[in-house]
C-alpha cells in the first residue's frame, strides 16, 4: 500500500499548533508562579519590617508553598519561628532543608547551624551539642566551638570544655590559655572536695604551666601548698604572683597573712605587703598590713601604731571603710554611744566592700573567677566597690 504524503503535510501544521498551545500554557503557569512567589515574599518582608511577625509568617508560608525548592524562603521562615519562640516549627523547617538531596554543601552547613541554634534556644543542650559537633571542618566551625564551650561550661563539664578550648587555641581561634587554666582549677577544686589533694596539686601545676601569667593558678596552688604544710612553696608562688599579676595580689593578702603566721615569717611578708601597698593602695593589703603589725607587736607606747595605717590611707583615699575600721579601736568622748555609731558606720560601709562584675554589674561579697550573673570569666576586678 502506498503512503499518502498529503496526510503528513496536513498533520505537520496541526502538531505545530498543538505544541505552540502547550508551550503557551506552560509559560503562563510559570509566569503566574514566579509572579505569585515574589509577591508573597515581598509581602512577608513588608510585614517583617513593620514588626508584624504573624502576618509575615503567613506570607512566607504561602511563598514556600508556591516555590518549595527555594532554600532562602525556608531559612527566613525558620529564623522567624525561632525568634517567636516556636522552636519545634523552626526545627521542622531546618530538618526539612537537611533532608533535601539537592541542597548545596554551603546551604547544608547553614541549615545544620540553624538547627543547632534552634536546639540551643529551646534549651535542648544534648541535641544542640550533637548538631554543633557536626559543624567541625565547616565555615561555622569557630562559632560552633564557642557555642559548645558555653554548653560545657553551663553543664560544668570541665574536661570537655578544656578539650574544646585546646582545639581553638591550637587553631589560632583566640588565646584560650587562661580559660584552660580556669577549667583545670575547677577540676582541681572537685578533687580537693573529694579529698584527693595529690590529684588537685597535679591539675593546678598543669594550670600554672598552661597560663603562667594567670592569677588563679598561683593563688589556688599557694592555698593548697599552705594547707599541706609547705609554707615556703606557698610564699614563693605568691611572690611570683606579685611579679606576674600584681593587680591580683590583694586577693591573696589574707592568705599571705596566714602563711606569715604559720611559718614565722611575719617581717618578710610584711615588707612584701608594704612594698605592694606603696605601688597601689588596696583595702585588702591594708588590712593584712594592720593584722601583721599587730601580730608582730610594738612597744607599749606604740601599740596603736598598726592602726595608724588606716589614718595614713585616709590621707590619700577618702575611704569610709578605712574610717570605720580605724574608729572601731578608738575611744570616744561619749563612749556609751560608740556601739550605735559603729554599727551605723559598718552598715553604711558594708556595700562598699563587695566585688562588682565589670561585665554585668553583679555584686557579691566574695570574689568570683566566673561571674554567676553573666557567666563571664575574669570579669571581677581585685578591688572592692569603694576602690573602683
Amino acid at each position: 500500500m502506498e503512503f499518502d504524503l498529503s496526510w503528513l503535510l496536513l498533520g505537520l501544521p496541526l502538531v505545530f499548533m498543538l505544541g505552540w498551545a502547550a508551550s503557551r500554557m506552560d509559560l503562563r503557569q510559570l509566569r503566574r508562579q514566579n509572579r505569585d512567589a515574589p509577591k508573597a515574599y515581598f509581602k512577608g518582608l513588608n510585614f517583617l519590617l513593620n514588626e508584624q511577625q504573624d502576618q509575615a509568617i503567613d506570607a512566607f508560608i504561602e511563598a514556600v508553598q508556591n516555590d518549595p525548592d527555594t532554600s532562602e524562603l525556608h531559612f527566613a521562615l525558620g529564623n522567624l519561628f525561632r525568634r517567636r519562640g516556636e522552636y519545634d516549627r523552626a526545627v521542622r523547617v531546618h530538618e526539612h532543608l537537611l533532608s533535601r538531596g539537592d541542597l548545596s554543601s554551603t546551604d547544608r552547613d547553614r541549615a545544620q547551624h540553624a538547627l543547632a541554634l534552634d536546639y540551643l534556644k529551646a534549651g535542648l543542650l544534648d541535641r544542640a551539642e550533637d548538631a554543633l559537633a557536626r559543624l567541625e571542618g565547616t565555615a561555622f566551625e569557630a562559632e560552633a566551638r564557642l557555642a559548645r564551650l558555653a554548653i560545657f561550661e553551663r553543664s560544668r563539664d570541665w574536661p570537655q570544655a578544656a578539650e574544646v578550648a585546646r582545639k581553638m587555641h591550637a587553631a589560632d581561634q583566640g588565646d584560650f590559655s587562661t580559660r584552660q587554666a580556669h577549667y583545670l582549677c575547677e577540676q582541681a577544686h572537685s578533687e580537693r572536695a573529694a579529698g584527693n589533694s595529690s590529684a588537685a596539686m597535679a591539675l593546678l601545676e598543669q594550670a600554672l604551666r598552661a597560663a603562667p601569667q594567670a592569677a588563679r593558678p598561683h593563688i589556688e596552688l599557694a592555698r593548697l601548698a599552705e594547707q599541706t604544710g609547705d609554707s615556703a612553696r606557698a610564699l614563693e608562688l605568691l611572690r611570683a604572683l606579685g611579679v606576674q599579676a600584681p593587680s591580683a595580689l590583694p586577693l591573696a593578702a589574707a592568705l599571705l597573712t596566714e602563711i606569715a603566721r604559720d611559718s614565722g615569717r611575719e617581717a618578710e611578708v610584711l615588707a612584701l605587703l608594704q612594698a605592694h601597698y606603696a605601688q597601689g593602695p588596696s583595702l585588702d593589703v591594708l588590712d593584712a598590713i594592720v593584722a601583721l603589725s599587730e601580730r608582730a607587736g610594738a612597744a607599749p607606747t606604740e601599740q596603736n601604731e598598726s592602726r595608724m595605717w588606716y589614718l595614713r590611707h585616709l590621707e590619700h583615699e577618702p575611704s569610709l571603710v578605712a574610717a570605720a575600721k580605724w574608729l572601731a579601736g578608738e575611744r570616744l568622748e561619749h563612749e556609751e554611744f560608740h556601739p550605735q555609731i559603729q554599727a551605723a558606720l559598718d552598715t553604711a560601709a558594708r556595700p562598699l566592700t563587695r566585688y562588682r562584675c565589670a561585665a554585668c554589674g553583679f555584686e557579691a561579697r566574695q570574689h568570683f573567677w566566673h561571674c554567676p550573673g553573666c557567666q563571664a570569666w575574669d570579669s571581677y576586678p581585685a578591688q572592692r566597690v569603694e576602690e573602683l
